[in-house]
């Protein structure tokens, strides 16, 4: 009962002084951390008892990357935050090398508070524009991340026609881009016909787990997705090494793939409101 009055304490004493000036800000409980750029949004949450577990849905949502590339070589992360993401596949994808491009440095300086690991041969965290990193290196990454997010909402440049242009470009032949969007962007439909001018229809969108986002999944071959039964096979593998809810997540991404072909739809999109 003390712990959680302190958590309370803690949370209301934050909520007086948080600033809304954009700068990264970190409310420290008797549980968790997390990552704030105004009083309202949570960036990043970080349990202290699992600091590598991923706590936030749209996280463990976009993990679903493993159900198209299990294994993959070279993962580029845009937007470090608390590094949710990137803790994860440094500690449960151990022949993964892992680049988090993260624009800005007073969020890396927050490293060490969220545990994350320091830069070795496996990891690496790289002080830049994502958009133009991705532009400008020559890697070839088999799987890229983007959740890169201001405190007024997602950058112009991560959405943008050419930026997605370059994740196809860059990406590896059997390569995997996820994006994560805010529920209530009206651009999404923008997104949309902007990722498939690349990628054509081998895209998918769908609510993210418990959390107020979409998660965007492309994929470089032409080809559909395997059948619902097959996915589900390779979800039910994996989650013998991941504690992640691979099954819910083939589901979702079946669903989202025919959600994604409906134009239609597109409109209803960046809506608060829009469930399905």
């Amino acid at each position: 009962m003390h712990a959680d009055r302190s958590s309370f304490e803690a949370y209301l004493k934050f909520l007086a002084e948080a600033a809304n000036d954009g700068t990264p800000q970190v409310l420290e409980t008797q549980h968790a951390l997390s990552l704030h750029f105004d009083a309202l949004a949570t960036q990043s949450f970080m349990s202290r008892k699992d600091p590598d577990r991923l706590v936030l849905g749209y996280t463990r949502t976009m993990m679903g990357f493993l159900l198209l590339h299990p294994t993959p070589a070279r993962i580029s992360m845009i937007g470090l935050g608390g590094g949710s993401l990137a803790k994860y596949c440094y500690r449960h994808l151990p022949n993964t090398r892992i680049v988090a491009i993260e624009i800005n440095p007073a969020v890396i300086a927050l490293r060490d508070q969220f545990h994350i690991p320091p830069d070795d041969e496996r990891l690496e965290v790289v002080c830049a524009d994502g958009a133009e990193y991705v532009s400008n290196r020559n890697a070839r990454p088999d799987v890229i991340l983007v959740d890169g997010f201001l405190a007024d909402g997602m950058p112009v440049q991560l959405g943008t026609a050419d930026f997605y242009a370059d994740c196809h470009a860059r990406l590896t032949d059997t390569g995997v881009l996820v994006a994560n969007f805010l529920e209530s962007d009206p651009d999404i439909p923008l997104y949309l016909e902007e990722v498939s001018a690349s990628f054509g229809q081998s895209i998918s969108l769908s609510l993210s787990e418990d959390s107020c986002n979409y998660t965007l999944f492309a994929w470089k071959c032409a080809h559909k997705l395997p059948s619902l039964n097959a996915l589900t096979a390779r979800a039910r593998i994996l989650e013998t090494a991941h504690s992640l809810n691979l099954t819910a997540a083939a589901r979702r991404l079946k669903h989202g793939e025919r959600l994604a072909s409906d134009r239609a739809f597109w409109p209803k999109l960046g809506r608060s409101q829009t469930r399905y």
